[in-house]
């Protein structure tokens, strides 16, 4: 099942605004609710038996179940019957926001995610269809449960006919409407039943390394710059934080402001995201398979560097170098991140630490020298090309890339050199 989520901005009307302005505060009242539910749940069973709080103490029912998503839609549906906020929003709507809330307290537990937050006017942005009529979509308009025909920017067609296998077209399964700074969004999820199988090892391999230095080093030594998206937004935007701490909380002047201030935020982030996807099609010209170290970035904001490391957003950018890669039958995959700057890539020797003012790469014992970020890269290919059961048979010093000859990567399955050659 191949799945894909396409973006289209909204021109509802004023009548629409209003209904998914209403939408998303009964979702978020829900939200609210069903997340003080759970907390005051486990509070009742933090006190012991034998010494309970002198001020105050939840007192709950022993044989009270935990609120999970069965136990809260129950009583969702108990409470829509004399509830006329409640009715006011798509019953679906309300359950994915519960079935949010209970993915969300699962990760918390099982991945290590923080705590679920409370929902201010702000933070509640979305709210799912999970189920769209026949034939939602036309190239003026897309029909949506509770608010009919709603007129949208139709920048990119849909997959169907003659693009796809056997004259079939992608299916909408769900809508998300998003809100965001600069108007609403749906968020189209398609489907389409084929199997798309994964791109297979071939052609000219390449290395990447990513770093504060340079956003990304080549093993084709290839070295590009680190834009700073945040830094040159970044006077605009702390005259106008400095501005909103003299706004009155719940003024309409706070608010105005607030708005101003998102519209800066996505004007970084739509610029990052969008510097992402052209570097990543870059990184895909004539190169075969793509090796990248196996890092957790989340460790990499929880330094001094933390606001450095979420302005580049390396993450979203292995994120979406992985789906370019797949889209243009590119092999990609993630090789150890240890020591990749500590051994030579020309002969595998280990060359000892390297503090991070030490930008150049010299080895001892057979003298290649080049770049510390290159030659952490070239390490990063190398390890790349062993895990899929090869070799590189040819380490040459001085040339633009280790392990080339004639500007090609001699990779083989253990035959020697000259038999190669003899070939």
């Amino acid at each position: 099942m191949l799945t894909l989520t396409y973006e289209y901005k909204l021109e509802p009307t004023a009548e629409q605004i209003s209904y998914i302005e209403q939408t998303l505060e009964v979702c978020r009242s829900v939200w609210n609710f069903a997340l003080r539910q759970r907390k005051d749940w486990c509070a009742s069973r933090k006190s012991p038996i034998n010494a309970c709080s002198i001020e105050r103490e939840y007192i709950m029912s022993v044989d009270e179940p935990f609120p999970n998503y069965h136990v809260q839609a129950k009583l969702l549906t108990q409470a829509k019957e004399n509830n006329d906020f409640l009715k006011s929003a798509n019953a679906q709507v309300l359950q994915q926001t519960l079935r949010t809330l209970d993915r969300a307290w699962d990760d918390m537990k099982a991945r290590g995610f923080g705590f679920p937050r409370f929902k201010n006017r702000y933070r509640m942005r979305s709210f799912v269809f999970p189920q769209l009529n026949k034939d939602p979509i036309s190239v003026e308009s897309i029909k949506l449960p509770g608010l009919k025909e709603v007129k949208w920017r139709m920048s990119r067609p849909i997959p169907v006919g003659e693009a796809c296998p056997k004259g079939l077209g992608f299916l909408p399964k769900q809508a998300r409407i998003v809100r965001k700074a600069s108007g609403y969004f749906v968020m189209l999820s398609l489907q389409l039943n084929v199997d798309v199988p994964s791109p297979m090892p071939h052609g000219h391999p390449r290395g990447l390394d990513l770093g504060y230095d340079k956003f990304v080093a080549t093993s084709d030594n290839e070295q590009i710059k680190r834009p700073r998206f945040l830094k040159t937004l970044q006077r605009q935007l702390k005259l106008l934080q400095r501005r909103l701490k003299n706004k009155q909380k719940g003024s309409s002047n706070r608010h105005k402001l607030n708005q101003k201030i998102a519209r800066l935020h996505q004007r970084i982030s739509d610029t990052r995201k969008d510097w992402h996807f052209k570097l990543a099609h870059h990184l895909c010209d004539g190169a075969g398979m793509l090796f990248v170290e196996d890092i957790n970035f989340v460790s990499w904001q929880r330094g001094m560097l933390s606001k450095h490391s979420a302005d580049a957003g390396f993450g979203q950018f292995v994120n979406i170098l992985e789906w370019v890669c797949l889209s243009r039958d590119v092999y990609f995959a993630k090789v150890n991140k240890d020591g990749t700057s500590q051994t030579c890539p020309n002969c595998g020797t280990h060359t000892g630490k390297k503090t991070l003012d030490i930008r150049l790469h010299q080895c001892h014992e057979c003298g290649y020298t080049t770049t510390r970020d290159v030659a952490a890269s070239q390490e990063i290919r190398n390890r790349g090309i062993s895990a899929l059961g090869h070799s590189v048979l040819e380490n040459v010093c001085g040339l633009d890339a280790t392990g080339s000859i004639g500007n090609s990567i001699l990779v083989g399955t253990g035959r020697s050199r000259k038999s190669r050659i003899a070939r």
